[in-house]
């Protein structure tokens, strides 16, 4: 970590962080204690062979699902103590999600769908529209704001998909292999895009990755292993 950010507030706190899925044949436990600290505009990869927990811990960060036990904590607040309809408040208007596979909406056009956070926040149409059609035309999609997800080459569906995240401006974006499905032009252009996030709007970026040069990229890396952070 850049010893600039070593002297900020966390924006993020893991403590004691643990999961288990319940199988057939018994506990499965994934993730079996994790701390970790991560400082505003700071950049993570996260990193491991397959099964080690990396998008497990991801969920968790973001809120998508619950520990067995441990703390989440964003800007000081324990997200897990938090009611239900504040935790997917501040989940939408603090955490962006970029995935591998895009989940664009194939019934709505490029804007629709970059709009859709806003939406849900209850932010007016017109000004959803307006962040959205700023943030694509700064993404050079301005020429493909009417077009659905299937009209989209895999890069353009994955530019979309930052788009959509970044429209309520939120302090931490969460990717989990945003650049998998990509060839490697394509992949380099989306890590610019996530890194250019972090540089100039100062957007906190973690993302879960086994691509090499991402992680290599990044401020540093947190190595995963059978559910524990080993480096």
């Amino acid at each position: 970590m850049p010893e600039d950010l070593e002297i900020l507030e966390p924006l993020a706190k893991i403590e004691g962080l643990k999961k288990s899925f319940f199988r057939p044949e018994g506990e499965v436990l994934v993730l079996k204690g994790i701390d970790l600290t991560i400082a505003p505009r700071e950049t993570i990869a996260v990193v491991g062979v397959s099964g080690a927990g990396k998008s497990t811990l991801l969920h968790l960060l973001g809120a998508l699902d619950r520990p067995t036990a441990g703390r989440v904590l964003l800007e000081g607040q324990d997200l897990f103590q938090l009611p239900s309809a504040e935790l997917a408040r501040v989940r939408n208007a603090k955490v962006g999600f970029v995935f591998q596979f895009h989940h664009l909406l194939p019934e709505f056009n490029t804007l629709e769908n970059t709009m859709m956070p806003g939406l849900i926040a209850g932010m007016a149409r017109s000004e959803a529209e307006g962040r959205a059609e700023k943030i694509l035309g700064e993404l050079s999609l301005s020429l493909r704001l009417t077009h659905r997800s299937g009209e989209l080459s895999g890069g353009e569906q994955q530019r979309v998909a930052v788009a959509r995240a970044m429209l309520l401006e939120p302090r931490l974006i969460l990717a989990d292999e945003p650049t998998g499905n990509l060839d490697a032009k394509t992949g380099r252009v989306v890590e610019d895009l996530l890194l250019d996030l972090n540089q100039n709007r100062q957007v906190t970026i973690v993302v879960v990755t086994h691509n090499e040069a991402l992680a290599g990229r990044m401020h540093r890396r947190v190595r995963l292993h059978d559910g524990m952070v080993v480096d």
